[in-house]
């Protein structure tokens, strides 16, 4: 028995070694011309040089991009890429330029080739779109990965929704997403805006790619490296593994009550498409349907959801929330991530020093960058998903916009309580000290939509 075993063993690594070099390569570049690529958008310059293609940089000329005429949707993607230390660049995937988009301006998938400080190089951008999605603010093995004077070896894996990514081995970008199933491949020269950047090159070579035998080829992603899921009221194994479940069914009201009441509201909230809306109302606080807060109560926990606003509105996301403090008039109490319009809603300019905008614990800290020094907060603008990450561990407590850190403050102590002091939580006891409570979505008059509700506890 010990025997056949043994063999049935080696039968399946055997199978299992064969297949992974079954990988039929393709190799994108010729060595001798253009032959099926083509430039899109800018009018910097690329040439052939040995085995390489240069792009050169150029001033006064938007992102230059040369671009597969095949449009690939599974793949396996390697490249080696040399790009000056004052430049920035990406490869594209799964992109596309369509003349009713943006007059065809590319857009989609790229993977970053950021030798700056910032180092976010095989982190992923949605460029003319969404923005960053894979931001390396989280990664701090991948950010380490890039050599800044010499070749980088990168490797791309796009197999369905599942977006991974390494850097000289390093596992960069583990992510979920399925707003676009194909597109060209296509190398960008990034548009410059400084004198001193003229002329410099970025080089890419050996660049090939697989379309068969994916599955038995992909690489093991790193477990250290957070998988970003970006499918609507979705949980991949990963999450689940990591101890993630749904706070929110997609479906449904269950786990959510109002915050003045033991039942759903019977108005002003709607489940419709995967979303959770809070309805237009007067622009009042609770005057609608009113905030509705979970059934379960929660100490230390991590909390991601994506919400969309419409122009001009407001709402928020509130944690430990005791509804009986305030049954009068007006939202329930609580801590909060702000949620705002900055531009249009004239709570943006209220209160101290910005700290009743977007991802601000509101009226108490001021969203700012904490991930990047210098580098603005990053919202997504109206209309668009836009990602919230509370993390709640003991007294610490941190806000997260777009995959970036914005608020990082400890609860209970003086710091904390001398900026309720100076907030309009002065006049209710220990605000924001309660060792548990509920989450809240606020109404507050406007319609904004929630989904993809998940929560995590430590």
């Amino acid at each position: 028995m010990k025997n056949k075993f043994l063999l049935l063993t080696l039968l399946i690594l055997g199978a299992q070694a064969l297949s992974a070099q079954d990988l039929n390569w393709k190799e994108l570049f010729n060595g001798k011309n253009f032959d099926g690529w083509t430039i899109l958008n800018g009018k910097a310059k690329y040439h052939i040089e040995g085995d390489e293609i240069v792009g050169t940089s150029q001033l006064n000329t938007p992102n230059t991009f040369l671009t597969t005429d095949i449009m690939y949707s599974d793949f396996i993607l390697e490249f080696e890429v040399m790009v000056d230390p004052s430049l920035n660049s990406g490869v594209q995937f799964r992109s596309n330029s369509i003349e009713s988009y943006k007059d065809g301006r590319v857009h989609g998938y790229q993977c970053e080739i950021d030798p700056s400080s910032r180092a976010y190089s095989g982190g992923v951008y949605d460029e003319g779109r969404r923005g960053w999605l894979y931001p390396l603010s989280r990664n701090p093995k991948g950010r380490a990965a890039f050599n800044v004077s010499g070749w980088n070896s990168y490797r791309i894996e796009a197999i369905g929704p599942s977006i991974r990514i390494w850097v000289n081995g390093v596992n960069t970008t583990n992510m979920l997403d399925d707003k676009t199933a194909s597109g060209f491949i296509g190398l960008q020269v990034h548009g410059i805006g400084k004198k001193f950047q003229e002329g410099k090159q970025i080089r890419w070579r050996n660049i090939r790619i697989a379309t068969e035998n994916l599955e038995y080829n992909r690489w093991a992603m790193d477990p250290d490296v957070v998988e970003l899921n970006y499918l609507a009221n979705n949980l991949s194994e990963q999450e689940i593994r990591r101890g993630w479940r749904m706070l929110w069914d997609g479906k449904t009201t269950d786990g959510w009550r109002s915050a003045k009441s033991k039942t759903f509201p019977k108005n002003g909230w709607v489940v419709e498409d995967g979303q959770l809306i809070v309805l237009e109302g007067n622009g009042g606080e609770a005057e609608n349907g009113g905030d509705i807060i979970t059934e379960e109560k929660f100490s230390d926990f991590e909390l991601q959801l994506e919400f969309k606003i419409t122009e001009g509105a407001n709402s928020g996301i509130k944690y430990f929330v005791d509804p009986d403090i305030n049954q009068g008039s007006g939202s329930s109490i609580g801590l909060e991530f702000q949620i705002l319009d900055d531009k249009k809603h004239p709570d943006a300019k209220k209160g101290v020093k910005g700290n009743r905008t977007v991802g601000s614990l509101y009226d108490l800290i001021a969203a700012t960058n904490l991930s990047i020094e210098g580098r603005s907060k990053t919202f997504r603008g109206v209309g668009e998903w836009n990602q919230a990450r509370i993390v709640v561990q003991g007294n610490h407590v941190e806000h997260w916009l777009n995959g970036y850190k914005v608020v990082e403050y400890e609860r209970k102590t003086p710091m904390f309580r001398a900026l309720v002091n100076y907030s309009k939580y002065e006049k209710w006891p220990n605000f924001g000290e309660l060792d548990q409570g509920h989450i809240l979505l606020q109404d507050h008059g406007n319609r904004v939509a929630y989904r993809s509700i998940k929560i995590r506890e430590f």
